[in-house]
């Protein structure tokens, strides 16, 4: 589980999440939703400790993120919203293996690691192409091979379909489902719940900073154009 108590984040004098309480389940698919701006890249970044909240606490798994940052980092994996900016080595097949590699893995449970990872979203056979080859919808699944390779218990994806062609889409579409129905827990961040509200068991939608809204896809539909976010359908 991911529990977020009386989260707050300042840039400056700007409160970019303010007050935030959130509990997410083992298993459980979360959309994070609202406007630009609404504290919605922040608020994820603090559930592996990329930020620290200057109020607050976050645990993972019931341990403080502040005080484990390796188990917080090996629990939940992060694919960002520019997943070229994640992308670590030359080739495919070493940037997969960073993280296990980084746990002290042997190499064969890297390699087996690797090698399940990539066939997740149908980049295996191609360890050694250049990773400065491949195409946009290519580098995403990449960057969620490297995420699954940590075996995380929830993965974090932040604007998962930015600039993704429609094949590429419902590629990684289909891998967020495959992982959904394995138990993975999903935190998907987006302004848009048409690819996703499939997959949901809730919505939570920041506004200024704070949950305006928390619910299950349906009931939320409604609600979610008066808070700038566009509905599935």
């Amino acid at each position: 589980m991911i529990r977020v108590e009386g989260l707050v984040h300042r840039y400056g004098d700007t409160v970019a999440v303010d007050g935030v309480d959130l509990a997410i389940d083992d298993g459980e698919c979360v959309i994070v939703a609202g406007a630009n701006g609404s504290g919605k890249t922040t608020l994820v970044r603090h559930f592996n400790g990329l930020l620290d909240p200057d109020e607050g606490t976050v645990s993972v798994n019931g341990r403080s993120v502040a005080d484990d940052l390796v188990a917080a980092r090996t629990a939940v994996a992060m694919v960002f919203q520019r997943p070229e900016d994640q992308l670590v080595a030359a080739t495919i097949g070493a940037d997969v293996a960073f993280g296990p590699e980084n746990l002290g893995l042997d190499r064969d449970e890297i390699d087996r690691r690797v090698s399940e990872s990539l066939g997740a979203v149908n980049l295996d056979g191609r360890e050694d192409e250049r990773v400065d080859a491949l195409s946009g919808g290519e580098v995403e699944r990449l960057a969620i091979a490297g995420a699954l390779a940590m075996r995380p218990d929830h993965l974090v994806l932040d604007e998962p379909f930015t600039g993704l062609d429609e094949p590429a889409r419902r590629s990684v579409l289909a891998r967020l489902r495959d992982l959904r129905a394995e138990g993975t827990s999903l935190v998907v961040v987006t302004h848009d719940l048409r690819d996703v509200a499939e997959l949901a068991d809730r919505v939570v939608v920041l506004a200024d900073g704070d949950v305006a809204l928390d619910a299950a896809p349906d009931e939320a539909a409604d609600r979610l154009p008066d808070l700038d976010v566009r509905p599935p359908c």
